[in-house]
């Protein structure tokens, strides 16, 4: 993906809905396995309920498993704002998510600060980009842990 194409996903929700759209469809038409920039990495399908809305949301993220834990970044490629999903799990820390082809209800906590400044070096390591979208914004990037209900 260019710095156009995410400048363009920050900025306009209708072009954030379709590239989303499109990784769910392929997502579940392969098993939980997707191309493009998802490729080779960790994904799941991510089911909260709209902060504001009341509404069902869907977003896919990539994941990853940190001492037992798994972790989802709240980086939105190193935008400006937190990513929507952010704010709605803030409001309702419950959800449904997706992995391959399972899927199950979780409890999501925020990792407080502490803990998430333990944690964040421990994801660069396992994916170095998520370094650079820390480096692309001054907002401190959020980390939340899921766990099965």
């Amino acid at each position: 993906m260019t710095e156009i194409d995410k400048e363009k996903l920050y900025t306009d929700s209708a072009a954030l809905d379709d590239f989303n759209r499109g990784i769910v469809e392929e997502f579940r038409a392969n098993g939980g396995v997707v191309g493009g920039p998802f490729e080779g990495g960790n994904l799941l399908l991510l089911h909260t309920t709209g902060a504001k809305s009341g509404k069902p949301r869907l977003s896919p993220l990539a994941y990853l498993t940190v001492d037992g834990r798994m972790l989802i970044i709240g980086s939105y490629a190193g935008g400006p704002k937190d990513p929507a999903w952010v704010h709605n799990l803030r409001a309702n820390p419950r959800a449904r998510i997706e992995i391959g082809t399972d899927a199950y209800d979780v409890n999501v906590r925020e990792l407080p600060p502490e803990e998430r400044d333990a944690a964040y070096p421990k994801i660069v390591e396992l994916a170095p980009v998520f370094a650079d979208y820390q480096a692309n914004t001054t907002r401190t990037i959020p980390l939340f842990e899921l766990t099965r209900t």
